[in-house]
């Protein structure tokens, strides 16, 4: 039996091949256009020497593109690397070298930056731009078969990082994404009926394995916008007659506040899903009220593949990320791995059909959150109630999510540590009212004066992608430093002036 994660969308393209899949705009991909497009994007993909295991990296914004790469990609039998479309040459050279990526289809407006990225690489460039779909069609011969995938097989690797080292990227299986897809698919209700307003990244796990692989599995249609901006999510929502949104609470935030809601018309909305941040329970508690349907909270992570609990209809709790989705389980346990008893506080701890493989190519990295009984240590802090309902309390990790954006601290440290003036600094996050964090910076200059903080924002600005640089940076004579010389960074606070 062929397990590749292909088969979520085949099956769906051959029940329904005259309906639409995609809507972008006022463009439209049918589930049979988009069949006979990955067989092209397969075939291209053949033709280049591409086979199982090897590796393809899709640099496409929100696009019906982007879903011909990616399921082209799986049906010729690669792994698939999504990269986002805003990164900057130095990190395009790291997300293809360190998995050896050979092919990558990249959006055309990424030119400059990707062109950068690859010099010297021995790594195919594909540029995605209008007219693809038709140049595929015209130029590559199909291949109309699906590479036969095993499933303990890589299907994706979704880089992601800690606090320390470079991105880690964590390997999914297609047994990891296509049990999680069904589980969202049944979690949510999917049907062919559905309208699916897709404003997550999809080369973002929420997005991708909840808003694509879930939803095509189910012969929805997924409705498409570039970006997010309330007023365009909102007519978008109106004129595609949405029937659920998926998002991250800033975005629901800025629905509810949009000035101009009341013109549209969102009574098609039967269910909202908020992942990536906690949820406030006022937010949740107001949008239900606003917009009239149910929103529902819960919790993943890519080496999860999302998708590890979930609030039900049923069975919900305002500031809860709910109860573990079926055939994985969660604990809270104490530093030694030992389980906690309920209501106390400790690090949440994964298990199931949706934890990683593992790591590419980092053994010891992998041994330090995955265990030999399978428990992945998820890096967040949490505590469950009596009836089984998990809560996050902090991030054990220094993680920061910015509008639903991770940044990871010691990306931006080592980039300002790159500036000669730099001595010392911190990167850390500032609370802000719409994005939930700012990325906030203290520095210890080498001499005072070196560097103003504006020269020193655009440095970083041109060295990574655009929602990553420090928009707050203040200069320190130290930084408070514990009893073995680290550096503590709760002991740093933003001035008053830095927050926002």
């Amino acid at each position: 039996m062929n397990h590749n994660l292909f088969g979520l969308f085949a099956g769906s393209a051959a029940a329904r091949p005259d309906r639409a899949a995609f809507r972008f705009g006022d463009e439209e991909v049918t589930y049979g256009e988009l069949d006979a497009l990955t067989a092209h994007a397969a075939g291209m993909l053949r033709a280049a020497g591409i086979g199982a295991g090897d590796r393809v990296a899709v640099m496409v914004p929100n696009h019906p593109a982007f879903a011909v790469a990616y399921y082209g990609a799986l049906r010729a039998g690669a792994i698939v690397v999504p990269m986002n479309p805003l990164l900057k040459g130095r990190e395009i050279r790291y997300h293809l070298s360190d998995p050896g990526v050979k092919v990558i289809f990249a959006w055309h407006t990424c030119r400059e930056e990707v062109t950068a990225g690859t010099d010297g690489l021995d790594v195919t460039t594909v540029f995605v731009a209008p007219g693809f779909f038709e140049a595929l069609t015209a130029q590559q011969t199909p291949y109309l078969g699906v590479a036969d995938r095993e499933p303990r097989d890589t299907a994706v690797i979704l880089y992601t990082s800690g606090t320390t080292g470079r991105p880690k990227g964590a390997e999914l299986t297609h047994a990891n994404l296509t049990r999680n897809a069904e589980s969202g698919a049944r979690l949510f209700g999917l049907t062919g009926e559905d309208v699916v307003l897709g404003a997550l990244p999809l080369f973002h796990s929420f997005g991708q394995t909840c808003g694509l692989n879930a939803l095509l599995a189910s012969g929805g249609l997924l409705s498409l916008v570039s970006r997010f901006e309330p007023g365009l999510v909102l007519k978008t929502i109106d004129e595609h007659r949405a029937t659920v949104f998926m998002g991250v609470p800033t975005m629901y935030n800025a629905l509810l506040h949009h000035p101009e809601r009341d013109r549209f018309d969102v009574s098609r909305l039967r269910l909202c899903v908020s992942g990536g941040a906690a949820l406030p329970a006022e937010i949740l508690r107001g949008f239900e009220s606003g917009f009239g349907c149910a929103l529902l909270e819960g919790y993943g992570l890519s080496e999860t593949s999302p998708i590890a609990s979930f609030n039900l209809p049923e069975a919900k709790r305002p500031g809860s990320i709910g109860l573990p989705i079926a055939g994985t389980e969660m604990r809270v346990v104490d530093e030694k791995g030992t389980e906690v008893p309920a209501g106390t506080v400790g690090e949440l701890a994964v298990r199931g059909h949706n934890v990683m493989k593992g790591y590419w190519r980092r053994p010891e990295a992998t041994a330090e959150v995955l265990d030999t009984d399978g428990w992945f240590r998820t890096g967040d802090l949490g505590r469950v109630d009596e009836d089984g309902f998990f809560y996050i309390v902090d991030r054990k990790k220094e993680l920061i999510i910015r509008g639903g954006y991770n940044v990871y601290p010691r990306e931006i440290e080592e980039v300002l540590y790159e500036h000669p003036a730099v001595g010392e600094c911190a990167v850390i996050g500032v609370p802000h009212a719409e994005l939930g964090e700012e990325i906030g910076a203290a520095v210890v200059l080498t001499r005072p004066g070196a560097v103003g903080a504006g020269e020193l924002r655009a440095y970083v600005r041109e060295r990574v992608a655009a929602y990553k640089y420090p928009r707050h940076i203040w200069f320190l004579d130290e930084l408070p430093k514990g009893p073995t010389n680290k550096i503590l960074k709760r002991e740093i606070v933003a001035p008053p002036t830095t927050a926002s």
